[in-house]
């Protein structure tokens, strides 16, 4: 039997259980995506024994990396993969290929190669359009006035499937951030409104999640809150 070490299992219940309270106190359904970036494939394989299943990765080689060492831990379809970080053109085949979410589609440029590059015998990618909300030169995401026509070229796409919208506000202080996530949940109430079966707004971190919860996120991203601040 797997030894768990006991911070990471104790790391998993906490967290899970205070995802959970702010959960029941917005009233609806959360998702936890572990940000395994930097962590060795074994605390992944950890992890998934206690049974958390969806991880978000940021580069590419990483992930794929992981993959591979993974797969001779656990069977692929025990994890589900995400991509957390920005795309570069040159990477669309490979989250196409190995990847079961991209969390931060925010030009029309790769949303023609995923969907052509998408296996025809694997289920749709899923898709959130990341949004620039604080508007920061230094970060990936769209303009809020692009989601629409952004939105609409996904839908379009038979191997892509739109999801929902992701967003990472600026470091900031507790009101600047409630703006941001406010804003954010408009935003993703006016796309629910045009397009079905939406079900995800990705946002908040391992210091901002229930915050995020309660302005309506139904995803959150926590990495050093589970596995430790990173070296």
């Amino acid at each position: 039997m797997q030894t768990i070490p006991m911070n990471l299992a104790e790391n998993l219940r906490a967290v899970a259980a205070r995802i959970e309270t702010a959960a029941q106190h917005a009233g609806h359904a959360v998702r936890l995506v572990a940000v395994s970036k930097t962590k060795p494939s074994a605390d992944i394989a950890r992890l998934v024994a206690l049974g958390q299943r969806a991880f978000g990765e940021n580069y590419v080689q990483e992930a794929l990396g992981k993959q591979r060492e993974l797969g001779a831990i656990s069977k692929p379809a025990d994890i589900e993969w995400h991509m957390i970080g920005p795309l570069q053109s040159n990477k669309a085949r490979e989250v196409a290929q190995h990847f079961d979410w991209l969390q931060t589609l925010d030009r029309a440029k790769l949303i023609a190669a995923l969907d052509r590059l998408r296996p025809a015998d694997t289920a749709p990618l899923n898709v959130l359009i990341q949004v620039n909300i604080d508007d920061e030169a230094s970060k990936s995401g769209c303009a809020p006035d692009e989601i629409d026509t952004l939105a609409a070229a996904i839908v379009a796409a038979p191997r892509l499937k739109l999801r929902g919208l992701m967003a990472i506000p600026a470091p900031a202080d507790r009101a600047q951030r409630v703006r941001a996530f406010t804003r954010m949940r408009e935003l993703y109430d006016t796309l629910r409104a045009a397009h079905t079966g939406l079900d995800t707004l990705s946002m908040g971190m391992s210091d901002d999640f229930e915050l995020a919860i309660e302005h309506g996120a139904t995803l959150v991203r926590v990495g050093s809150a589970l596995f430790g601040a990173r070296a």
